[in-house]
């Protein structure tokens, strides 16, 4: 007996997510991808020693505070389960290809494994700082909110970024470097760069919140 399924009613039953939502999930795993990759380069910034990917990094906190704003925290829960198992999957592919034999012809291999490749520990800090960073971010911001009654989402968005960013580089950088490097200065250091990103970034979370509202309400119209 054949039974035939009517697509129409398929359809119906997916959750109709926005455009909105889906690109800030977009940017925040794009942001953290890259934030992955960047992070192989050590730059300096002032005289604060910090991974070349902070700023990319520093971007999906901005985007898990928006999504959380307008969509509540269960759906950007799931957006940092999503990024967890897309940054595993990446760092998974990136050491299959270092350890993958090199064509005859191709003489960078070590060049692409110095660029590329990263020790066991910082993958498993990586890792951790970020999953335990994100969703108290989510966590922390959700709940000022309920606190303030939906009010002041400049001071819930550093509030939350800032301490959320705090376990992050205290994590990360101990895990990473401890017994290697003095993590003291590396904690505070990578820090305070985040601290300023976080201030500078709060006009985009107000103007990304705005945006949003405004086109739902449009869509409402």
């Amino acid at each position: 007996m054949n039974e035939q399924i009517n697509i129409s009613n398929v359809s119906n039953n997916i959750p109709d997510y926005d455009f909105p939502c889906l690109l800030l999930t977009g940017l925040f795993i794009a942001a953290l991808v890259i934030g992955s990759v960047l992070a192989t380069k050590i730059i300096l910034i002032g005289s604060i020693v910090v991974p070349g990917g902070v700023l990319a990094y520093s971007l999906t906190f901005a985007c898990a505070d928006i999504l959380t704003e307008i969509y509540g925290k269960p759906l950007t829960n799931k957006v940092v389960w999503v990024g967890l198992f897309t940054m595993i999957m990446v760092l998974g592919l990136i050491q299959l290809t270092i350890i993958w034999p090199a064509a005859p012809f191709y003489t960078q291999a070590d060049s692409f494994k110095a660029l590329l490749g990263s020790s066991e520990r910082i993958i498993i800090a990586s890792i951790t700082a970020y999953l335990i960073s994100q969703f108290l971010d989510v966590w922390l911001f959700a709940n000022l909110k309920e606190l303030t009654q939906g009010r002041w989402l400049g001071l819930r968005n550093n509030v939350a970024t800032i301490f959320s960013q705090l376990v992050d580089s205290v994590i990360f950088v101990t895990i990473a470097f401890y017994g290697n490097l003095p993590i003291g200065d590396l904690i505070v250091g990578q820090w305070l760069v985040k601290i300023v990103i976080a201030l500078l970034d709060t006009p985009f979370v107000y103007a990304g919140v705005y945006l949003i509202r405004r086109y739902q309400r449009n869509l409402e119209i």
